[in-house]
């Protein structure tokens, strides 16, 4: 029916105009962030479990760090300790050498003052190592203790140890005799054997954290690539739509101009 009052042909062609461009500025508005999910109105359901997703990597990157700090406290005492070990080892060299009767007394009392030296930096290395102020090597009490966390209930405790010359036994100890010295040395070799054990504490937590760090850095990759397929855009199929949706767009401008002249036919029947 021709009519000049509604232009149904206009009204239709510029609906379904509108439909084209709002489908193609979604497309580019996909290819150009990337995601498939922009807001919550492109998919409600896939946004919320992203945002879970991305909450989950959050959590697990963050752990990894946790992991990486506590390794490096670690690594912090257990270097402390390779000092400690090394002054172990120089005392025992000084008691042996303080046990035999070669030496007069002047010269065993040099050989005790060096020992007294090298007892007190042990006792000074254990109380003054630490990591952001935390002391993990003059107290073996469980308040000393650091708990890495690595998310909701997970974590690992790593215990402090005391290596001060008090706790290994050595703190009453002396070279000013024949029979001193030889006392110390047993009792040297017996710190050398407590500070050994934990040394190896430091160590194997090392491995430990490590092994968690390594799962933690997994599951975040995996996670990722979990969250990518609910949300990344697919740009194979989001170029085939943008493709189809400006031809389509085309189309309904050139419609639009032809339904927009149609009443000029009904205006020549009237002239």
């Amino acid at each position: 029916m021709l009519v000049i009052k509604n232009n149904l042909m206009a009204e239709n062609a510029a609906r379904h105009l509108g439909l084209s461009y709002d489908s193609l500025s979604q497309s580019i508005e996909r290819l150009s962030s990337g995601l498939r999910i922009n807001s919550a109105k492109d998919d409600a359901a896939g946004l919320a479990v992203r945002e879970l997703m991305r909450a989950d990597i959050a959590v697990l990157r963050q752990g990894a760090r946790n992991a990486s700090d506590g390794i490096s406290m670690l690594q912090t005492m257990e270097g402390a300790m390779s000092t400690i070990d090394q002054l172990l080892v120089r005392m025992k060299e000084l008691a042996e050498q303080a046990s035999t009767g070669s030496y007069s007394t002047g010269q065993r009392s040099i050989m005790n003052n060096e020992y007294q030296q090298l007892m007190s930096e042990i006792t000074r290395i254990s109380g003054d190592t630490k990591f952001n102020s935390i002391h993990m090597l003059d107290s073996a009490s469980t308040s000393n203790a650091a708990t890495i966390h690595f998310g909701v209930g997970s974590s690992i405790t790593v215990n402090s140890v005391n290596v001060t010359a008090s706790a290994l036994g050595i703190a009453s100890t002396s070279l000013t005799t024949s029979a001193n010295a030889q006392t110390a040395l047993g009792l040297v070799g017996d710190a050398i054997s407590l500070k050994d054990s934990a040394r190896a504490s430091m160590g194997y937590m090392m491995n430990r954290l490590q092994a968690t760090y390594s799962v933690l850095n997994i599951s975040a990759e995996n996670m990722m690539a979990s969250e990518s397929r609910i949300s990344d855009v697919d740009v194979a199929t989001e170029m085939a739509l943008l493709t189809r949706n400006q031809v389509l767009s085309q189309a309904g401008v050139a419609m639009l101009s032809q339904a927009n002249g149609m009443p000029q036919m009904a205006l020549r029947l009237l002239g």
